[in-house]
């Protein structure tokens, strides 16, 4: 039987991985004295993914570190910001939340009997705990409460009283769990501030607060549960998870914002302390790191390929999910899958989002950010240009453009583009290309063209939608036929304010509309 750890090697455990921790001489005085009460508590929204696995991980370490954990289904919270979860699914979703987190930490071998779980409702509506959520608004300014809020609780333009509820109901959580510290992502750092301010002003001891870093999703953001191609989905089939890691962003040497290295330092790292690249014989074969940092340096200086990082990470993800899938294969659980998140219905003919049946809808499109490489006039046409374009992939794309014309060469290189690349490959007089770059035109004579312009900070592979048209997975190809695109683009326009637009629905990323430079009331 292995001795049971000391205070600093408790304090490691705690404290590993973590981006910022407040309260580090209370934590390592209590850890002297006794073992550190902590919670983690998840609003009940959207379908967990993959990044849940991080907090999972630090789970295990503060387990083996001998902490008491309590895991908080926070379905209060869930409601409370911007109604992400209508009441009538609330008591569904916070059981489809248990029975999937639950299937999470069994899959990486945490004993689910050192656990205390508990729902906000059990303890939100006491008339002690609502005494306090009164006492706790005639202090606090609406200036703090915004504040707090403003990284986790969703922006809008009109506000809910709600979402200013929102922290103070997580900083008295604090108190209500009796607990000497809260976890989370460094997302809710204003939350914990705002705990720590507040708290002492109602009798309440300041807590110490412990932080994730944000991992990136796939396409080199925060992963999240409403933008579809940077996570992947805890149930997703094998393929689906393939299709995904394709298309994640992992440039060849690049290891800022890249989801598929930071999920290894931040799950399969931890939870078995290596991790194995796997290769074919002639590239090297299989090769085990034990420290993170070395398979980094390797991935940098390239020694590392994408494509073999991402196979490899692919094996491994699908170990941890295969008891989750199992388990969710029950006719019970699939059934409360259903009933939790329900498909949209169709909405009714005028309203948001009705189509026609059989319609074709600008989730089909595979548009994504991209970024031009490389750019050489075509050797057989004084007209195009090719293009080696990153669009996230473990290789450039290649793509003919008539540009030749319209935009100076030395204006495509290294800027950012948006890119459709679900297109079926075409050859241009002898060269294959992969994809097409989207551009405004005027209406008029002479014809004049601009490249569309992502929101500055985009990443390369970074996902384009439509307005509304956010969730759904767009087509593997467009079939020619079908002329799905040329259907589309029907509607395609530039506004007066030089925004993209489809049926006046702005063309967007996560970091805002995408526009070009003057083209106003032009095709796209």
């Amino acid at each position: 039987m292995e001795p049971a750890p000391g205070p600093q090697e408790k304090y490691h455990l705690i404290t590993r991985n973590l981006q910022e921790v407040l309260g580090e001489d209370k934590l390592m005085a209590i850890l002297k004295e006794r073992e550190l009460k902590i919670y983690w508590g998840t609003a009940t929204t959207g379908k967990p993914h993959v990044a849940y696995f991080v907090p999972m991980s630090k789970i295990a370490d503060f387990l083996k570190a001998g902490c008491e954990v309590t895991i908080l289904f926070a379905d209060l919270h869930a409601y409370l910001d911007n109604m992400k979860a209508p009441w009538e699914l609330l008591e569904l979703r916070t059981r489809y939340y248990e029975n999937v987190i639950k299937a999470m930490l069994e899959s990486i071998g945490v004993p689910l009997e050192k656990l205390k779980f508990v729902r906000g409702t059990d303890y939100q509506l006491s008339k002690e705990y609502t005494l306090d959520v009164y006492r706790l608004s005639s202090v606090v300014t609406q200036h703090d409460a915004k504040k707090a809020g403003a990284e986790v609780v969703k922006q809008v333009e009109h506000p809910l009283l709600s979402g200013l509820l929102y922290p103070g109901l997580q900083a008295l959580d604090e108190e209500y769990l009796k607990v000497d510290a809260q976890f989370g992502g460094v997302d809710q750092r204003k939350i914990f501030t705002f705990a720590e301010k507040y708290l002492p002003s109602l009798g309440y001891a300041k807590r110490i607060h412990l932080m994730n870093p944000m991992v990136p999703g796939l396409t080199g953001s925060k992963m999240s549960s409403s933008e579809e191609d940077s996570k992947i989905d805890l149930l997703d089939r094998k393929e689906d998870v393939k299709k995904k890691l394709r298309k994640a962003f992992c440039e060849p040497g690049n290891v800022e914002n890249n989801g598929v290295l930071s999920f290894i330092k931040h799950v399969l790292f931890p939870l078995k302390s290596e991790f194995v690249v796997l290769r074919e014989e002639k590239w090297g074969g299989n090769k085990t790191y034990t420290a993170y940092e070395a398979l980094e340096k390797d991935f940098a200086e390239q020694v590392v390929h994408p494509g073999d990082l991402k196979n490899s990470v692919e094996v491994a993800l699908n170990k941890l999910l295969d008891p989750i899938r199992e388990k969710f294969n029950s006719p019970e659980l699939k059934k409360l899958t259903h009933a939790a998140y329900p498909k949209a219905k169709p909405a009714e003919k005028g309203t948001k989002n009705s189509e026609p049946e059989n319609a074709v809808i600008p989730s089909q499109l595979d548009i994504r950010v991209g970024k031009v490489i490389s750019v050489e006039k075509h050797p057989d046409a004084d007209s195009l240009y090719v293009e080696k374009i990153d669009v996230g992939e473990a290789e450039p794309r290649t793509v003919v453009s008539g540009l030749v014309q319209f935009v100076p060469k030395e204006q495509l290189q290294d800027r950012l583009v948006v890119l459709l690349c679900n297109m079926k490959p075409k050859a241009m007089r002898g060269v294959e290309s992969q994809g097409m770059v989207l551009c405004a035109s005027s209406v008029g004579e002479p014809r004049q063209v601009e490249l569309l312009d992502p929101p500055a900070g985009c990443c390369a592979g970074e996902r384009v939608y439509v307005e509304g048209y956010e969730d759904g997975d767009p087509d593997d190809e467009l079939k020619p036929k079908k002329k799905v695109f040329e259907k589309l683009q029907a509607d395609f326009r530039i506004s007066e304010d030089c925004i993209a637009q489809w049926k006046q629905r702005n063309f967007l990323t996560k970091l805002g509309a995408v526009s070009c430079k003057s083209l106003k009331g032009g095709s796209i």
